[in-house]
């Protein structure tokens, strides 16, 4: 049975504050956006983030969508585009091709079919996407948190995190067997303090430490340090608002010199069994930097999905 889906996208001002959405029901749907985007970019970023989110699940899609831009170009332009070097007819550059890459990507060896439905009148599920792309960018106009939704969850990934946390945590202890009283210059060994400190990172602590690693020169330097470090459909927005791809930015980062920056974690959260959302602050020559971090744990690895930096005012 193919899974029945609406992706919709909102952008305030087009451009502006920007959200996207997918949404199958109350229990799945999920969204998210930029502080300045447009409504194509929130179309497109729906429908990739409905085929990742349900990439373990080998169902068959059935997308309902108001873009006739996002259907016309998997259905049309992609193949032309991809011939042509992501160029259109004209010579020109299509837009939003790093958003297009990863759309072509997604849709690789997938059964899907996208049916136009007219937005704003009364479909349901489109109406509960766009109820939910609308709240992200109304979100990000007025700074409140940013309703991401429950996405589709993967129950052999939150199995596979169970098992590690009981195989991570301590046997219980043997009971104890009366002895004579130690002597008194053991019983200082015996209460060492340092005994009961942990051997081992947290989580938390290793997505701090890799954080703290992006913003030293000489792994920004490092091509190949930087693709272990980021998830291959990494995407960042920039304190410019500008959208960047893991291989663009790589590329950039190669380019950069000798980059200097102070980082304050200010928390991390598990937003998922194998997700942690970092916040923190960046002090360099251009002011403060407000950071948020989505870090992934990918074959074992934690690598950084997403990134947003927004100065601070």
């Amino acid at each position: 049975m193919a899974i029945v889906a609406a992706a919709d996208g909102s952008a305030l001002g087009n451009p502006g504050p920007a959200g996207w959405a997918w949404y199958v029901d109350d229990a799945h749907w999920s969204a998210g956006g930029w502080p300045h985007g447009t409504n194509n970019q929130g179309e497109l970023m729906a429908v990739i983030d409905l085929l990742e989110s349900t990439a373990h699940l080998g169902e068959d899609l059935h997308i309902f969508c108001d873009s006739q831009y996002v259907i016309n170009a998997v259905t049309k332009w992609m193949p032309g585009w991809k011939r042509k070097g992501w160029r259109k007819a004209d010579g020109s550059p299509v837009l939003n091709r790093e958003l297009l890459e990863r759309l072509d990507r997604g849709l690789a060896g997938r059964t899907y079919r996208f049916e136009w439905v007219k937005g704003h009148a009364g479909h349901e599920l489109n109406e509960a996407a766009d109820e939910r792309a609308r709240a992200v960018a109304l979100a990000y106009q007025k700074g409140d948190p940013i309703p991401i939704g429950p996405g589709w969850p993967d129950p052999a990934a939150a199995a596979r995190a169970e098992t590690v946390e009981a195989a991570a945590a301590p046997a219980p202890a043997e009971p104890a067997t009366p002895a004579e009283p130690p002597a008194e210059q053991d019983t200082a060994v015996a209460f060492d303090l340092f005994d009961a400190l942990p051997t081992e990172e947290s989580d938390e602590e290793v997505v701090a430490r890799l954080e703290r690693e992006l913003l030293e020169p000489a792994v920004r330097s490092d091509a190949s340090r930087l693709a272990e470090l980021l998830h291959p459909s990494f995407e960042e927005i920039g304190r410019s608002g500008r959208l960047w791809g893991r291989d663009a930015l790589v590329s950039e980062l190669a380019d950069e010199g000798t980059f200097t920056a102070g980082l304050e974690v200010l928390g991390v959260d598990r937003v998922a069994p194998e997700a942690l959302l970092l916040t923190a602050r960046t002090t360099d020559d251009r002011g403060a930097t407000l950071r948020s971090s989505l870090w992934v744990r990918s074959s074992g690895r934690w690598r950084l999905r997403f990134h947003q930096g927004t100065p601070e005012a």
